[in-house]
């Protein structure tokens, strides 16, 4: 969890294995889009900086956060792509919406981690207010895009 004081852009480029010869996958929810496209944006600057190259990042896009699930899945199984990082922003309102979706995408994320070899990285937002979640997508906080994009990276090497 963000501190107010913390940073998530902030990583050491020495500690990160080089991803020259890796390929990644960014699924990205298109329902609050001024902050996922933010968070694609950061870890798509994260991972050519450590090294990826531009035709090695593919980005499919999906209605919302429910569908990265199924979006990740067959990214996985029809792209050949060493990591996938699934980002998108729930958003809490006046009903129960924000917990059944909430709890299904991450679900959903960590039943593909279990179930295949790809490592799927959960960039969803899970904010009270949309000044949280730019607060965490660019603002103050820094871009969680850019802290899945490493972890994407190091989860891709793991054991190779």
């Amino acid at each position: 969890m963000a501190t107010e004081n913390k940073n998530l852009s902030t990583y050491d480029k020495t500690k990160i294995p080089n991803a020259k010869d890796l390929r990644f996958g960014i699924v990205v929810s298109e329902w609050n889009g001024e902050i996922t496209s933010a968070l694609a944006q950061g870890a798509f600057d994260a991972l050519l900086d450590c090294g990826a190259k531009a035709e090695n990042i593919l980005k499919w896009d999906v209605p919302g956060s429910f569908e990265l699930t199924f979006g990740s899945k067959k990214m996985i199984k029809t792209q050949k792509v060493d990591a996938v990082i699934a980002i998108g922003s729930v958003i809490r309102g006046e009903t129960s919406h924000f917990d059944f979706v909430c709890s299904a995408t991450a679900q959903g994320i960590k039943d593909l981690n279990v179930a295949y070899d790809v490592p799927v990285i959960f960039c969803v937002l899970t904010d009270d207010n949309m000044q949280q979640a730019k607060d965490r997508s660019g603002g103050k906080h820094g871009n969680k895009g850019t802290e899945a994009a490493i972890a994407a990276i190091q989860m891709a090497v793991l054991g190779k």
